[in-house]
């Protein structure tokens, strides 16, 4: 199992200008909206699996009632924003974005790997309409998860739908679906290769072969899976999903300053993604954590909001 700063590669792009048109709120979009109860909720767990994360110890804590997105924001729904506010998203100002290196169109050009994670690629012309560069347009997919959005194009599309980022107290809240100290929104019972797939992650021998036992060897729909006790998919698989906080590592170890140092300035991402496998990344569960900088976009990050 890795131990090791999860496969979330960082931009560390030039800045560049980042002045946006104006966004307003408009409260006549409507968004399928799960209620999510208040209480005394758990967060985090006392049983860790990769302690370097600060999954641990579990914590209890008052939350007020509130309502989240019962899926991710899909691409279509970000098409509407993009539409009515004309805003433009840091993967195209930038002119790149990460795409997974067995996605790429066939015969493309060469690509820059990211050093550690080759099988991240650096692909010019990648974004959430080009979600595998140039000559991608078929994955294009109304009803999927929009990915390539950074922590700040998040942000904006908040502003314009009126609502916010969850905290990971409200992430983690939401995704236990009311039973408790659990792994997963389903329970307790691990995924694995062959007959128990009941979200979208890798299935076979990381990062080589895919046997794509759930049906997907990239993004599911957003509505796809089982729903949570709280109504939601897809809260652990499928793509990462910012928060509105910092990740922030406290630990006093050499070990801890060295992993704090890696993301200093990270926002923290919860859930896991289609690339996520036990015996690599871990990660696809409930009070793991992971986090980028605010400007990195990726093939697997998306966000959904709550209200």
């Amino acid at each position: 199992m890795n131990n090791k700063p999860c496969c979330n590669p960082q931009s560390n792009s030039p800045s560049v200008n980042t002045s946006q048109v104006e966004i307003t709120t408009r409260t006549d979009r409507k968004f399928e909206l799960c209620e999510i109860p208040g209480g005394m909720a758990t967060v985090g767990t006392d049983q860790p699996l990769i302690s370097i994360d600060e999954e641990g110890p579990a914590r209890t804590i008052e939350i007020q009632p509130f309502k989240m997105m019962a899926t991710t924001v899909t691409n279509e729904m970000f098409e509407k924003f993009i539409a009515d506010t004309g805003f433009v998203t840091e993967a195209e100002r930038f002119g790149w974005s990460f795409v997974f290196y067995q996605h790429l169109p066939e015969a493309f050009k060469d690509t820059q790997a990211v050093v550690g994670n080759q099988w991240w690629r650096k692909v010019e012309g990648a974004n959430w309409r080009h979600i595998n560069g140039p000559g991608s347009d078929s994955c294009y997919e109304p009803e999927h998860p929009v990915v390539h959005v950074s922590w700040n194009d998040a942000q904006a599309f908040a502003q314009w739908a009126g609502g916010a980022l969850p905290t990971e107290s409200q992430w983690e809240h939401a995704a236990r679906g009311g039973m408790g100290d659990v792994k997963f929104p389903w329970g307790d019972k691990e995924p694995n290769d062959t007959e128990h797939q009941p979200c979208n992650i890798w299935q076979g021998d990381f990062p080589t072969t895919n046997s794509c036992a759930d049906g997907y060897s990239a993004t599911a729909p957003a509505r796809s899976f089982e729903k949570n006790g709280y109504g939601l998919y897809n809260m652990c698989g499928n793509v990462w999903e910012w928060t509105s906080g910092r990740l922030k590592i406290q630990g006093r170890s050499e070990e801890s300053r060295q992993y704090a140092k890696h993301y200093k300035g990270s926002k923290l991402l919860k859930g896991g993604s289609f690339l996520c496998h036990k015996s690599y990344c871990f990660r696809y569960r409930i009070a793991a954590r992971s986090g980028n900088t605010p400007d990195s976009t990726t093939a697997h990050q998306g966000f959904r909001l709550v209200f």
